[in-house]
């Protein structure tokens, strides 16, 4: 429901009293920011939007003293896409070829393109990227025993620490700077889709190697005893181990923000958890009530505090921007019978919201977002609209970097809502899964026809081939049950030129 509630902690303070002061506004006109990406974490799977069985006590933190949204937005509700959208202030539809990639793929940004960290570059920020990646890497058949160009340097990242596809996908490897980390060259690596490398074991050939069974594909190469999407072969000493991800690329995040706290830095930590293969690492099993998928949860939320703590040792706290979201919604059975959907106990992973990843219902685009800065951001939650894709229109005008008109084409500067300096966010935004759908205001509007997903919901989140037209007052219907298309055919005609507007013109920045 869109309670306009905005900042109800400080509704008794005068509308000038939201404004810092001049003194103020000169300390922290340049602050360093952190754009923290979890993945698969849905809008109800931590303790600031409703979860009771999995306790979050970093981001219940984090959220008391920023703002949390209520009506924040991905572009996409998979991976890739939203992953290049928040980097480029572009949705991902108008771009070919950016479903979800391969771990061989080329990278879909290409060099040169303007991007959050480009734009911050220009700005005098140092630049860092750590965690998942999942953007492709190279011009396509990469060479992993060399050096692996183009990537993240090529659009304006001074630094990167890499999960180079997903934690399900070969290669199993990190990749630093350009290079895969701790490869021994009398071990060279060979990656390949289709057909299997002969004599590398397979999931499906090798069952009796597998901690526990895909339920879906994954298959192929078996890694610490789990079997993935796609072919290995070498690369023993770099291997990661599951167990030990969040470790590597949190210990890689702090040490980053240690080496530039006297440099404004943006830094991009894209963690994988709660994405599959779930294998929390030992200290977190079993510290949930809801199985191991919410023990991953937990395992975000130390890396979450881990950042926080190392800002506050180099007191960074006050003049740090954090945006903490996720990059679509929740998935339980996403390839591996792991027992999350047995072990949920209650637990709602969407929340109040209908469907999740790889749907066009809003648990698979709504996300929580929380945004702390303590130097300007008063605490307390927000109703206004607001999107990732925004990101980018939004730190440039914070930090007074020029943007090209052919920059950022759908990102817009919803830096006031972002900050808590006012209600109001876009006007509308597009919501992407297969097919297209938008929201403006308290109304969404999806066309008739299906996804044509193989992805089973737990919450009605499936739209089969034949859907007809659907319009939901998300004011009034949260969990999208009535759809009341036929009731208001004229603000379903509107919607529906509306997005066709949206879809064709290229652009929807000003």
């Amino acid at each position: 429901m869109l309670r306009r509630n905005f900042l109800r902690s400080a509704a008794s303070l005068s509308a000038c009293s939201f404004l810092p002061s001049i003194a103020a506004r000169a300390q922290s006109d340049r602050p360093n920011i952190i754009v923290i990406l979890a993945d698969d974490i849905g809008y109800g799977d931590t303790g600031p939007y409703g979860a009771t069985r999995v306790r979050t006590p970093n981001l219940d933190r984090l959220a008391a003293q920023g703002v949390r949204f209520t009506n924040a937005y991905c572009s996409s509700a998979t991976c890739t896409p939203t992953r290049y959208s928040l980097l480029t202030g572009e949705y991902a539809f108008r771009k070919p070829g950016s479903g979800v990639l391969p771990g061989n793929a080329p990278m879909l940004i290409e060099p040169g393109r303007h991007t959050i960290a480009s734009v911050l570059k220009q700005a005098g920020y140092a630049t860092g990227v750590v965690g998942k990646w999942h953007l492709g890497l190279g011009n396509g058949n990469v060479d992993w025993n060399g050096d692996i160009r183009p990537g993240p340097g090529e659009i304006g990242f001074d630094y990167h620490f890499l999960i180079p596809a997903t934690g399900d996908r070969t290669p199993c490897v990190y990749v630093e700077n350009g290079r895969v980390v701790g490869l021994d060259p009398k071990d060279p690596i060979t990656v390949q889709y289709g057909k299997p490398i002969p004599g590398e074991p397979t999931g499906s050939g090798n069952p009796g190697l597998l901690r526990w069974h895909p339920s879906h594909g994954h298959d192929m190469a078996v890694v610490n005893g789990i079997s993935r999407i796609g072919h290995m072969k070498g690369g023993h000493a770099a291997r990661w181990v599951d167990e030990g991800m969040a470790d590597a690329i949190t210990r890689k995040a702090t040490d980053y923000i240690g080496r530039q706290k006297d440099n404004p830095f943006f830094l991009y930590f894209s963690t994988h958890d709660i994405h599959v293969p779930r294998v929390p690492h030992p200290r977190f099993q079993g510290k949930s009530e809801c199985g191991i998928r919410c023990d991953a949860t937990v395992q975000f939320d130390w890396c979450v505090g881990r950042i926080m703590e190392t800002l506050e040792r180099n007191d960074l706290t006050r003049n740090t921007l954090i945006v903490v979201t996720s990059d679509n919604g929740p998935v339980i059975d996403d390839g591996y019978e792991d027992g999350a959907f047995e072990d949920l106990n209650g637990h709602t992973p969407a929340g109040p919201l209908r469907g999740g990843k790889y749907s066009i219902y809003e648990g698979g685009t709504r996300m929580p977002f929380l945004v702390r800065w303590p130097a300007r951001v008063r605490s307390g939650v927000s109703d206004a609209l607001v999107s990732q894709v925004d990101l980018l229109a939004s730190f440039a005008a914070l930090t007074g970097a020029p943007l090209p008109r052919e920059a950022g084409p759908d990102s817009l500067n919803v830096l006031p809502a972002l900050l808590g300096e006012s209600i109001e966010g876009r006007s509308h935004i597009i919501q992407h899964a297969r097919i297209l759908a938008i929201r403006s205001g308290r109304w969404k509007y999806i066309p008739g026809g299906g996804e044509a997903s193989g992805a089973l919901f737990w919450n009605g989140g499936n739209r089969p081939a034949n859907s007809p037209e659907e319009l939901y007052d998300l004011e009034r219907d949260t969990g999208e049950r009535n759809n009341i298309a036929r009731q208001y055919p004229e603000i379903a005609k509107r919607l529906a030129a509306e997005l066709e507007r949206v879809r064709t013109a290229g652009r929807s920045r000003p």
